[in-house]
């Protein structure tokens, strides 16, 4: 039986994690996990390297016993050559060369991927892709992210830029996502989702009605979340503000099929949260919009491995550099 330690770094905006786990055949067991603040960027880089010494003194893991690291965090960066390049969310890390600071400091073979790009391969490895050969992830939580498995791998591109689905417009007018207004991410995001609601509710507003859910001196305030409580409590405006979201949705669902004739695309956090009341929206466009031969061998499925996905796709890194 195959089994070996590999450890996970997930680094964020606010906040980054160390994570053990352990695999084995094909299962994947989260053995620790240590969370602490994103500073500034010396202080960051020390405190990730003191964390994993904590964490491999604990356990007991030695450059001897330890297969790999994998590191996730938020792009732009080279994953070939392991190096983080100025990511909007991470002031100061410019050109930091995070991979050969970890493996030069622990003697184990380290990795590096964008997020979605590690998430995807959390989902393909353990989650609702497991199995498949050709599989689209895309992210659907403050923004979107996509992370490409085509042809049994991950697939990032020329310059790690792939899958950066949220920039293609699918409309002239809409919310703004990627710096671009009707983007896929506009209408598919929690950023979006909120746009839409604030745009929704002040109509209504303006026209002398009353928004149970949003108050005039709360539409600053609004979120994806709220607007999905509401529509889950039966109210018709945010149930429209939702089927506006999943009706793009499935329309920017259609042109990946259309292109990459995956065996499945895998959504997460918010489409995962809300299938219920989105899903019937996606399928109908995809329906209309997707060659049938292509929709016909596709289907739309909800990640499966929640909350904890980070965790997974820093850890997702470390496992595939174990099968190079």
């Amino acid at each position: 039986m195959a089994e070996y330690n590999i450890l996970g770094v997930d680094i964020g905006g606010t906040k980054c994690a160390v994570i053990y786990g352990r695999e084995s055949d094909g299962a994947l067991t989260i053995v620790e996990k240590v969370k602490f603040p994103t500073t500034r960027v010396d202080e960051t880089i020390a405190r990730i390297v003191a964390e994993t010494e904590s964490l491999m003194l604990r356990h007991g893991l030695t450059a001897d016993n330890t297969a790999s690291i994998g590191i996730s965090c938020g792009g732009p960066l080279d994953s070939r050559t392991g190096v983080v390049m100025s990511p909007p969310n991470l002031p100061g890390w410019d050109g930091i060369p995070i991979v050969k600071i970890l493996s030069d400091r622990f003697c184990i073979r380290a990795g590096l991927h964008n997020d979605a790009n590690a998430c995807a391969l959390a989902e393909w490895r353990f989650g609702a892709g497991r199995g498949l050969r050709n599989m689209v992830f895309l992210t659907f939580g403050t923004g979107l992210g996509a992370g490409l498995i085509l042809d049994g791998k991950l697939y990032a591109g020329t310059n790690d830029n792939a899958g950066e689905l949220g920039h293609i417009r699918l409309s002239p007018f809409g919310p703004v996502g990627y710096g671009k207004c009707g983007s896929f991410e506009g209408f598919a995001s929690g950023g979006g989702i909120a746009q839409l609601a604030r745009f929704k509710v002040s109509e209504r507003l303006q026209m002398g009605e009353r928004v149970p859910w949003c108050a005039a001196e709360e539409l600053d305030g609004i979120t994806a979340q709220k607007v999905a409580v509401a529509a889950s409590e039966g109210d018709e405006l945010a149930r429209e503000i939702y089927r506006i979201s999943a009706t793009y949705l499935g329309r920017g669902l259609a042109m990946v099929i259309d292109l990459l004739n995956p065996e499945a695309i895998v959504i997460g956090s918010i489409y995962a949260r809300n299938r219920e009341m989105m899903e019937p929206y996606v399928l109908q466009e995809i329906e209309r919009e997707a060659l049938p031969h292509a929709r016909r061998v596709c289907r739309i499925l909800p990640a499966a491995l929640g909350e904890q996905i980070g965790d997974y796709a820093a850890l997702s890194v470390a496992a595939c550099l174990v099968n190079e």
